[in-house]
């Protein structure tokens, strides 16, 4: 098939990729999405998948298989390299013979018999052991492989797309991963952003979550801006995959309306969270009427005494910007900014 990625639009190129479950409303993503369009164009090419745990890299992979038109009609087959122990690994790979070893009580066919003619997808590749590493590599120079217990080889057409949660170039010169290997699986290598850098994409996530949930959960039509704000302003660690966990916990809690709120990610804290923050507040105001028991001190100045040492504190340890500040008091940054001039308050943000 020839290469003809250049003649999609921006928007048919991004479309493409939504159907096929990538989502983003970034421009800044669309050279990676024409690279993964073209590579998939060459069905045979292998492709090194390279970003952080929860990236979307078996969505990429999978959406490479479907646009691969040689090979989408057969399997598209996922070996999760970091969940296999050394002694399964080769078994799960090539396969066995009924008595290869014991408890071997049955022929099994190999993940790469299973994907012939379609793809294999090599989840985590940097865990693999050096000793699988080297059975990998002799597949891919001779595509052929040896099930176990057996003196024949099979011959194998299978793509091969890999993924990687850390660059293999420096695992390769610590030795820890197979130059030889490195340089079969790297013919084409993409490496895919994490989520804090690609933060203009997270609303069009949220609402793709709430829509793959919707036969679930209330049906989504819009964000509260406030809530995308908070959102924006978490780290996500654990990228994609975190946020869509976050939007299924705010789905569940939610009462009714077509409208993901602020007020959602606060719900589905929990009613354990709810409950600590109200026992928080009670002992707070135990302790202002200890005060004004106790010093004679008015009630008003008080509650006044109160909010602005509460507020000081926000403005502390509250949040990188006055915004976040605000949201986390869950009020307007104008509100607040009133009340840092009326306290005359202390604020690191404005020096």
């Amino acid at each position: 098939m020839g290469v003809s990625n250049h003649l999609l639009t921006n928007e048919e190129l991004s479309r493409s990729f939504e159907e096929l479950g990538f989502v983003t409303g970034s421009r800044e993503l669309l050279p990676l999405l024409r690279q993964v369009y073209k590579a998939a164009c060459v069905s045979d090419i292998t492709v090194l998948l390279e970003g952080e745990t929860g990236t979307g890299k078996q969505v990429l992979a999978f959406a490479i298989h479907c646009l691969d038109q040689k090979r989408r009609a057969f399997p598209f087959v996922t070996m999760p390299c970091g969940s296999l122990s050394e002694a399964l690994a080769e078994s799960e790979l090539f396969g066995h013979l009924k008595g290869a070893f014991t408890g071997a009580v049955t022929h099994r066919k190999g993940l790469f018999q299973a994907a012939d003619r379609g793809t294999i997808f090599l989840d985590d590749v940097n865990d693999l052991s050096p000793h699988i590493q080297a059975k990998l590599l002799d597949v891919l120079q001779r595509n052929a492989v040896r099930t176990i217990g057996s003196d024949r080889e099979t011959q194998v057409d299978v793509r091969i797309i890999a993924a990687s949660n850390q660059p293999l170039k420096p695992l390769v010169l610590q030795n820890s991963f197979r130059a030889d290997l490195y340089h079969r699986l790297n013919v084409v290598r993409l490496w895919l952003p994490p989520l804090r850098d690609r933060m203009q994409d997270l609303p069009y996530l949220v609402l793709a979550f709430a829509h793959r949930h919707r036969a679930i959960y209330h049906p989504i039509e819009r964000l509260e801006p406030e809530l995308v704000t908070l959102l924006q302003l978490r780290s996500y660690p654990g990228n994609v995959r975190e946020l869509e966990n976050d939007v299924q916990r705010m789905l569940f809690a939610k009462v009714g309306g077509t409208s993901l709120e602020l007020a959602d990610w606060y719900r589905q804290l929990g009613e354990a969270k709810a409950e600590e923050n109200t026992d928080l507040l009670e002992e707070a105001a135990s302790k202002v009427w200890g005060a004004i028991s106790a010093q004679g001190i008015p009630y008003a100045q008080a509650i006044q005494q109160l909010e602005r040492r509460v507020l000081q504190a926000a403005l502390n340890i509250g949040g990188r910007t006055r915004r976040e500040v605000a949201q986390r008091l869950r009020t307007s940054e104008r509100t607040l900014y009133h009340k840092i001039r009326t306290y005359a308050l202390r604020d690191r943000r404005s020096s």
